[in-house]
């Protein structure tokens, strides 16, 4: 998993993107990494936009948006 382009560019403000941050990784890891990602969130000014199929990691975030087949389902 590469974090460091969710990273660079401006140092406050911006959006962000990440895809499956936490595909590959045992739920500790996964926890740390979403932290991760809300700390850095909150610090910088950013907006993470997080892809996920997981639910779980899902919940976590402040902001939902379902998409299916193209289309927003739910918010």
């Amino acid at each position: 998993m590469l974090l460091k382009p969710v990273f660079l560019g401006r140092k406050r403000g911006g959006l962000k993107f990440t895809d499956e941050p936490t595909g590959n990784l045992d739920s500790r890891t996964s926890d740390d990494v979403i932290g991760l990602l809300k700390m850095t969130g909150r610090e910088f000014h950013q907006t993470i936009v997080m892809i996920t199929h997981n639910p779980e990691i899902a919940e976590m975030a402040d902001r939902i948006v379902q998409i299916e087949d193209g289309r927003i389902v739910a918010q």
